[in-house]
């Protein structure tokens, strides 16, 4: 996640959409009150700054106590980021964000994500847990349910968050409208290809999985492929 002040934007960080790749990108070009979250494994061109401290938790525990489900883990959890101070995370929602950020900011300050094919997100996930050692199969993983669901990352009861979500298909073209938008320098290219090394064979998902896998991720994503039009 960032916090821009500099440029006065917010990026929440969702998950396999290059999001690594865009914070050592602007790490490089924010300033030094900027906030972003650590990185793990630490990349070489990014600088972890400013993301921890103490947040007022009630706001969060009353938004998570309207949500329903949940609560009760919600507001433990909520209650041990505070212990230890920790206020800002790579992946945290931006309905948490919003509710550790001063309105001025959050109402303020340009707020986007990026969201991903999830027939092809689905892949990038996979071999992401493969490479950190998880033994199983593509159809044990679209049964254990551990997924990369993006959705609840920018959304609330009340319907987006954020002011913008980019396709991932179309993320340079989209990043370079946004950057100039903000004034942030850009080439064109991020010149970096973090956490890209995961998946060896390059396929296209449709060459890769079967029908009946490619209903599965129909199922598990209906919420995404509704919100955003995707197709396989």
């Amino acid at each position: 996640m960032i916090i821009s002040h500099k440029y006065r934007f917010i990026f929440i960080k969702t998950v396999k959409t290059a999001g690594t790749s865009i914070e050592v990108y602007l790490s490089g070009h924010c300033g030094e009150e900027d906030i972003f979250t650590q990185i793990v494994p630490a990349e070489e061109r990014h600088r972890p700054r400013n993301h921890t401290g103490l947040f007022n938790p009630f706001p969060e525990i009353r938004e998570a106590a309207r949500k329903g489900d949940g609560f009760l883990a919600e507001g433990v959890n909520t209650l041990k980021n505070l212990y230890r101070r920790k206020r800002y995370f790579p992946h945290i929602a931006a309905w948490k964000a919003r509710c550790r950020t001063e309105s001025s900011i959050w109402n303020n300050y340009y707020k986007f994500c990026v969201e991903r094919n999830p027939w092809d997100k689905t892949l990038s996930h996979y071999h992401m847990l493969k490479h950190r050692g998880a033994e199983m199969s593509l159809d044990e993983y679209l049964y254990n349910g551990e997924y990369c669901l993006n959705y609840p990352k920018y959304m609330d009861e009340d319907g987006l968050i954020l002011d913008h979500v980019i396709r991932y298909e179309n993320l340079y073209q989209e990043l370079g409208e946004i950057f100039a938008r903000l004034g942030i320098p850009y080439s064109g290219s991020l010149d970096v290809r973090a956490k890209g090394d995961y998946r060896q064979d390059r396929a296209h998902y449709r060459d890769v999985l079967t029908e009946r896998q490619r209903d599965r991720i129909a199922d598990i994503y209906q919420r995404e492929i509704e919100l955003h039009g995707f197709e396989y």
